[in-house]
């Protein structure tokens, strides 16, 4: 092949060599994302199975944990911002957002903001989602627990989620698939509200059957 006036092949191969080296590097890099981003869900997981059994040391230290790899995966791929975006890195901060969400509405404290966990907005509001509808998992073993209080707190904390979520009308390819979330957490919603109301009305027909036996004890 004759090549064209002014390039030799000694040019091309130096052009060739440059992008293999940046190939590489980035190949390295995703690599290392993709170990991270496992280790992250990982810890995120787990995080979430210990604030269910109220070990709240520990959920705190494995989110702590997470919150390393996670700087550890942003600090990685600040030469890669489409490697940073690229789904599974996305995927992996989504579940940090729901971490760290569902130990805040299950404990009644604030749920922290997205500049302060260093997340896109979409892997935002996703995990926000995720860690509403894990509020029924918490809601039904406090109604087993006959604490109908909180099970009714969790579902308003639930609804509020729900009814600021629902307001982001916007496409997919925005939010990142929010909308299919948000059905997802509204059907989660009515079948926690229902069962929470069965237990009222059972708890209150245990009660009236109760005072009628005294009642009738009593004449």
């Amino acid at each position: 092949m004759t090549l064209p006036s002014g390039h030799s092949a000694s040019h091309l191969e130096t052009i060739a060599e440059r992008i293999r080296t940046d190939f590489e590097a980035r190949n390295d890099a995703r690599d290392e994302a993709l170990r991270r981003s496992r280790e992250l869900t990982r810890l995120c997981a787990t995080a979430i199975r210990a604030s269910h059994r109220n070990e709240w040391d520990t959920a705190r230290e494995l989110l702590a944990q997470a919150d390393a790899v996670a700087g550890g995966i942003r600090e990685a791929l600040t030469p890669y911002p489409d490697l940073l975006h690229a789904g599974y890195t996305q995927d992996a901060l989504k579940e940090l957002v729901e971490a760290h969400a569902t130990l805040a509405l299950a404990s009644g404290a604030p749920v922290p903001e997205p500049e302060t966990l260093g997340v896109t907005y979409p892997a935002y509001l996703n995990g926000l989602c995720e860690a509403a509808s894990e509020m029924r998992r918490r809601c039904l073993d406090e109604l087993r627990r006959g604490d109908t209080a909180e099970a009714e707190r969790l579902l308003q904390a639930m609804d509020e989620v729900y009814d600021v979520l629902v307001t982001f009308d916007f496409p997919d390819a925005i939010t990142g698939g929010l909308r299919r979330r948000v059905d997802q957490l509204r059907s989660v919603l009515e079948r926690t509200r229902g069962d929470l109301t069965n237990s009222l009305r059972q708890d209150r027909l245990i009660r009236a059957l109760h005072d009628f036996e005294e009642r009738i004890g009593n004449e």
